[in-house]
């Protein structure tokens, strides 16, 4: 611990829509400590906010560390945010819209806050500290619940005008098709996420009759990744095929993300691709090689991110370093 203590560190928080985990992170230990609280919904701004402080100092504690040992703390969010003012546009997971969290948490807390979309974090970790480590201009697809996505040009992180470049989920994919959860039809989104694969899995009237998922998941309780990559080592057809068709749109949009912007590699990450890599990487790669233009696809790298959850925790090094010229 008394070599910990010679590098200062910082504490990421990734504000979950069921659970905030809180890390205590640098670039020499790596990970050193990790608390997390189960996410209060319609708690209250005063109480949410109380909650990330608490959580702050629970990690710190959990590190056995001092607060002068912190340097900043960053915050994941799930939603669009203003990096610079601080304050979140609309985080609907977590009830809250033009809430000016970095001012209101400063109060709580002795460290500088810096807060950032979750995806654009979890990129900047997959490129400081991940497989996009030799990556110059990069496109991050995280594909779970939803699909997120970010982009790093020229080594930095592109965020656009209004601060929500990469919502790669919300691309028109098919005009009056599935409705998602921003309200339009055929988003991107609502035909390729573990959302809509689920969806389709239930709607399907062979899968009563032929598919084991009903095995693999009580009734009532719902249909994770977990449980989607248990089906698909024991064979399930159903379950494979809609994940297969969900595959074939993300490796068609990736290719025209990729014949817009000729980025150098593509990062999937997420929940789903985390359970199911092996077997949808494949696919997605086959149908991206027959929808790319050609040119465009010379010298680009698909790969899977390894960090897993912790890309986004490693992300808040890369944060502090551009916002505050720190170096943890």
């Amino acid at each position: 611990m008394e070599a910990r203590l010679k590098q200062k560190s910082i504490v990421t928080i990734d504000m979950g829509g069921t659970k905030i985990l809180a890390a205590v992170v640098n670039s020499k230990d790596g990970i050193i400590a990790r608390a997390k609280t189960p996410t209060k919904s319609n708690s209250g701004a005063n109480s949410y906010i109380k909650s990330l402080a608490d959580i702050t100092f629970k990690a710190i504690s959990n590190a056995g560390l001092k607060k002068s040992d912190i340097r900043a703390v960053c915050l994941g969010i799930p939603g669009s945010v203003n990096p610079h003012k601080g304050v979140i546009g609309l985080a609907p997971n977590l009830g809250l819209k033009n809430f000016e969290i970095k001012n209101r948490l400063q109060k709580k807390i002795p460290f500088p806050v810096l807060i950032e979309n979750d995806v654009n974090l979890g990129a900047l970790g997959v490129q400081k500290f991940g497989v996009g480590k030799k990556s110059k201009n990069l496109l991050a697809i995280f594909v779970g619940t939803g699909i997120g996505g970010a982009l790093i040009f020229d080594g930095k992180m592109y965020r656009g005008t209004d601060y929500i470049a990469g919502e790669i989920g919300h691309m028109i994919i098919e005009e009056n098709g599935p409705v998602c959860g921003c309200g339009k039809k055929g988003c991107f989104e609502a035909l390729a996420s573990r959302t809509s694969i689920v969806r389709n899995i239930l709607n399907d009237k062979r899968t009563k009759k032929e598919s084991i998922i009903g095995k693999i998941v009580p009734p009532g309780e719902k249909i994770k990744s977990g449980a989607l990559a248990e089906a698909v080592r024991k064979n399930d057809k159903i379950v494979l095929e809609h994940l297969t068709n969900a595959c074939n749109v993300i490796g068609m949009v990736t290719a025209n993300a990729c014949s817009l912007l000729n980025v150098d590699t593509v990062v999937f990450g997420g929940g789903l691709i985390e359970a199911l890599g092996k077997t949808m990487l494949p696919i997605i790669q086959k149908s991206f090689n027959k929808f790319v233009f050609a040119g465009s696809a010379k010298s680009i790298k698909i790969i899977q991110s390894k960090l897993g959850d912790d890309a986004a925790i490693y992300g808040g090094v890369a944060l502090a370093e551009e916002f505050l010229r720190i170096k943890v």
